[in-house]
């Protein structure tokens, strides 16, 4: 058989040189556009179910969240698994599926029975909601803002990254979630008196359903005048503290009572349970950009650093994205070392070529084949979806043997 695929070849030469050629072609095009990574992503199947209830021990939130989420969860096709934790304030159920699932699929089943599970969960008791679509491989940056001149509050600093850096980060291909660490979430506090309720009678919870009412804008349809019409609007949105303390909570005998009279109003930081510091030395605002779950990590990589460049200009003056972890900086020194040791080794194997056959044109056939076959390889690597990582091409540097091994014993037939 070997004879006989020789005999072809060799009478067949400009039959070889074309299809050699469409193969080192078809490997190059199939290496620029595969994946790189640093290793294999292997995680599993998995789509997490989140729920934020507002202050409940970690057993009524079993009871009354985790419990019926994972009860709706229960005979979904292809479930292996369904975990579950359940702290202060947050409930995490992680569901399962069999390795090769389409992750869409998965998280389409578990959509449809959270509606279940939403219909089983007292009201106020939180909404659960699906995490993003992403495996622990997926944080690929991490990143604090640096406060230069010290000018800015830890509340204003978080303001930053959630409504300029966030946003601007989301929009990158690739991107599935950017999140914030640290600082406080800014909110508006009302600090109601008790002596004042008791001075005005009036409840916590009237002041509550006040703020509600009076703080929202309202359609009214429209008027025609002169063939035209005009958009009517009941604009009640709160914009600041000013527009907070007119908002009248009650009318004693024509005497309106504002929201000043019976609370403080003032701009304040969220609860928080967690922060992020700096060396261990100062307090920051840091983000982690996650990618999405399949992407090409080094392509994404590299659209969030152009991203980041874009950023810059539109940051206060003083603030600056400073990257502390980045994936692809891993993500070279992966493929740099692999692609080193494959030169080192062909390089390595035309010497020692050179040395045994005794001849230049034989040990050029045989170090030929060393390109070819990774490229060959490359092309499988590309119809099975292997990406390029630490792993995958450190196969072909082991194979580099292999590879010379057979080609040797075909030239000396020849």
């Amino acid at each position: 058989m070997i004879e006989r695929l020789i005999d072809f070849s060799l009478r067949n030469r400009l039959l070889m040189f074309v299809l050699a050629g469409l193969v080192l072609a078809g490997g190059a095009w199939t290496w620029s556009r595969l994946p790189v990574n640093a290793v294999p992503d292997v995680s599993p199947v998995l789509v997490q179910v989140f729920t934020v209830t507002q202050g409940l021990a970690p057993v009524e939130v079993e009871k009354y969240v985790t419990y019926p989420i994972e009860r709706a969860m229960t005979g979904l096709p292809g479930v292996t698994e369904i975990r579950s934790s359940s702290g202060f304030g947050l409930s995490v159920v992680s569901v399962y599926f069999d390795d090769g699932m389409d992750i869409y699929f998965a998280r389409q089943l578990v959509n449809q029975r959270l509606q279940e599970a939403r219909e089983e969960i007292p009201a106020g008791f939180g909404e659960p909601q699906m995490g993003p679509i992403s495996t622990g491989m997926g944080l690929i940056l991490y990143y604090y803002l640096a406060d230069i001149n010290d000018q800015y509050s830890l509340i204003e600093m978080r303001t930053i990254q959630d409504w300029i850096v966030k946003p601007r980060l989301a929009t990158v291909p690739g991107v599935t979630e950017v999140l914030g660490i640290g600082g406080y979430v800014k909110q508006y506090q009302v600090k109601v008196d008790p002596q004042a309720l008791l001075r005005y009678d009036l409840t916590l919870g009237e002041v509550i359903e006040r703020i509600e009412n009076n703080n929202i804008n309202v359609g009214a349809q429209f008027l025609e005048q002169g063939g035209e019409q005009y958009i009517v609007r009941s604009v009640g949105l709160a914009s600041g503290i000013e527009d907070l303390k007119k908002i009248v909570v009650k009318t004693v005998d024509g005497t309106p009572i504002y929201l000043r009279d019976v609370a403080d109003i003032e701009i304040g930081g969220a609860i928080r349970r967690g922060l992020q510091t700096l060396n261990g030395n100062k307090e920051v605002v840091a983000g982690m950009v996650v990618q999405l779950y399949g992407a090409n990590t080094a392509a994404v990589i590299e659209r969030v650093e152009a991203k980041l460049d874009q950023l810059a200009e539109a940051l206060p003056e003083g603030v600056k994205i400073v990257p502390y972890y980045q994936q692809a900086d891993l993500v070279e020194a992966s493929v740099d070392t692999v692609v080193d040791a494959l030169i080192e080794g062909v390089v390595l194997v035309v010497l020692v070529l050179l040395v045994f056959m005794g001849g230049f044109r034989p040990s050029v056939v045989v170090a030929l084949a060393l390109p070819f076959s990774v490229l060959f390889g490359v092309i499988g690597m590309g119809y099975f979806d292997i990406s390029a990582n630490l792993m995958s091409l450190g196969g072909l540097a082991i194979a580099i043997g292999m590879m010379v091994d057979g080609a040797v014993v075909m030239v000396e037939n020849v």
